[in-house]
């Protein structure tokens, strides 16, 4: 749902009825409610609740609508025509709460620093790096919230994002930004953290690992272990690849882009055969390994002991 809807329902509990809107009249929610459940009524004109829908409303979505009613009203972009998707808004909290906690300080002197794409922002937080086009009011959202002027339009994410710490042991690339938003176990473990963008590895020829060992941590998927990995591998030829600890997670409940191709892929000089007997129960199951589902210091626990 956006916003538009979540408004409407809240309107329809309030007054019994709300004004036909093209948005309302392709809502999938609304449908639903109307259809489905039975619980309220409309025409062309406008949508009335019946006798059951405040009972329903209440149970499901009312404090769904004041927690993201008081979120941006605080964030001062609450207008009658916000139009953010209830998934954004989610993000938009989670930003904002890590920005409260501090754990994103060091990222936003970075993006200020790097004068940040909008493609290189939007593939940091949401699910690529179009997402943000054409959204001029989830780009002014994120511009609050990291309390930054402006993103640059016109180039390409060059910088790498790192997450330093005192004497560092050892130095884990990330294909997601998550790990780095979480800094205080990494940093106690003298671990640092880059992140460069996914597949975005070209950057990675102007770097120095200054003689640490480097590690990579990524999605097992398709994407992070067949097109991303051997990208870095080409820039990096010593990367480690940590093994992960996360759940498994069904490719089709998760509704993931990044399909398996066939169990063939399994035949691969890179990997190790403990790390190809995990691929291939990944393929055979149809699942793919989160990257933030995983324990970033149990994964680096054998090679920190053997750096000691």
């Amino acid at each position: 749902m956006n916003w538009v809807e979540l408004r409407a329902l809240n309107q329809l509990y309030e007054n019994g009825k709300v004004k036909m809107t093209e948005t309302l009249a392709q809502s999938g929610e609304v449908g639903y409610l109307v259809n489905s459940l039975g619980v309220l009524e409309r025409d062309r004109k406008e949508i009335r609740a019946t006798s059951d829908f405040n009972a329903l409303y209440q149970r499901d979505y009312l404090n769904h609508y004041l927690k993201y009613s008081e979120f941006l009203m605080q964030l001062e972009i609450l207008t009658p025509h916000t139009r953010l998707e209830e998934t954004d808004i989610n993000i938009l909290m989670d930003i904002h709460q890590k920005m409260v906690k501090g754990d994103l300080d060091e990222l936003r002197k970075q993006i200020i620093a790097s004068d940040e794409s909008v493609k290189g922002v939007s593939l940091m937080f949401f699910k690529n790096e179009k997402y943000l086009k054409h959204k001029g009011s989830l780009i002014d959202a994120l511009k609050k919230i990291l309390k930054v002027e402006h993103f640059s339009y016109e180039k390409d994410q060059q910088y790498i994002y790192k997450l330093e710490c005192y004497a560092p042991k050892a130095i884990v690339l990330c294909e997601n930004l998550d790990f780095l938003t979480k800094p205080d176990r990494p940093r106690n473990h003298h671990i640092e953290l880059w992140y460069a963008g996914g597949k975005n590895v070209p950057k990675l020829d102007f770097s120095s690992t200054r003689g640490l060992p480097i590690y990579y941590s990524c999605d097992w998927d398709y994407d992070g272990l067949y097109i991303i990995y051997p990208l870095v591998k080409e820039k990096i030829p010593g990367i480690g690849l940590l093994y992960p600890n996360g759940a498994h997670k069904s490719v089709v409940k998760t509704e993931h882009k990044s399909k398996w191709k066939g169990s063939r892929l399994v035949d691969n000089s890179m990997f190790t055969e403990k790390e190809h007997r995990l691929i291939k129960e990944l393929i055979e199951e149809d699942c793919w390994i989160i990257e933030e589902s995983n324990d970033i210091i149990e994964m680096m626990k054998e090679n920190l002991m053997n750096l000691l």
